[in-house]
């Protein structure tokens, strides 16, 4: 039976041999003894099988490509978070909307949506304005008011969170003479919480003061009584 006895030299046992300037014993007896276990010079081994590298399992190859596509992910750049979309809506009416009584709160209602994203106005009750994600909100407004008879009357509006008006929060506008249209506009921020609604009201001195929705009349295009624009600004 043969016994190997490659006998591999330690680390420490140089090449050459510093006294004879020729291969030391040990290096020569191990490689002797790979050539001896090679088959002497009579081996069918070639030098190119002698380079092959062992066949692989083929689970040992799929854990390879994995831990390649891992290598591969660490030196990738991190990929940049999604965008959060921001809420936001524009909403106006087409209607002329007028006050029954003097000095009696009514809700301005809107009858068309221009666009929006996670605000809404609500099926049922058309003055609430529906947001579905708590954050701060700038709300914007412009109105068309019009009287029409003499004298002079009074218009408030402010908004109202849940059916609460919002604290000092109101304007005035005085509107003087028949068929004197006023333009004005405004805006504030409201917190709002996913599922809260707010509105705008309006009251008069005098019921001929009303909010106007004028026809196209060319090269005009038609008159909102209001138009509101509300857009998330602090998540």
């Amino acid at each position: 039976m043969a016994q190997n006895i490659t006998q591999i030299p330690a680390p420490r046992v140089p090449l050459i041999d510093e006294r004879t300037g020729q291969i030391s014993r040990e290096w020569f007896r191990f490689l002797n003894n790979q050539y001896q276990l090679t088959g002497g010079g009579t081996t069918s081994t070639s030098l190119a099988d002698l380079e092959v590298a062992p066949g692989l399992a083929a689970n040992t190859e799929d854990e390879i490509a994995v831990l390649k596509t891992q290598i591969d992910d660490i030196f990738k750049q991190p990929r940049s978070p999604e965008p959060t979309p921001i809420n936001y809506g524009s909403f106006y009416s087409t209607q002329t909307q007028t006050a029954a009584a003097i000095n009696t709160a009514y809700p301005i209602t809107y009858n068309n949506t221009s666009y929006r994203y996670g605000i809404y106005v609500d099926s049922v009750n058309t003055s609430h304005i529906k947001v579905t994600k708590p954050a701060i909100y700038n709300v914007q407004f412009s109105i068309q008011l019009d009287k029409n008879s003499g004298g002079t009357g009074n218009f408030w509006i402010w908004p109202a969170i849940n059916g609460t008006p919002v604290p000092d929060s109101a304007s005035q506008i005085q509107i003087q003479g028949n068929n004197a249209e006023i333009f004005s506009a405004a805006n504030f921020f409201l917190p709002l919480s996913n599922g809260d609604y707010f509105e705008l009201y309006f009251a008069v001195s005098a019921i001929d003061v009303e909010l106007a929705y004028f026809p196209e009349v060319a090269p005009v295009p038609a008159i909102p009584s209001i138009i509101l624009t509300v857009m998330q600004v602090y998540i």
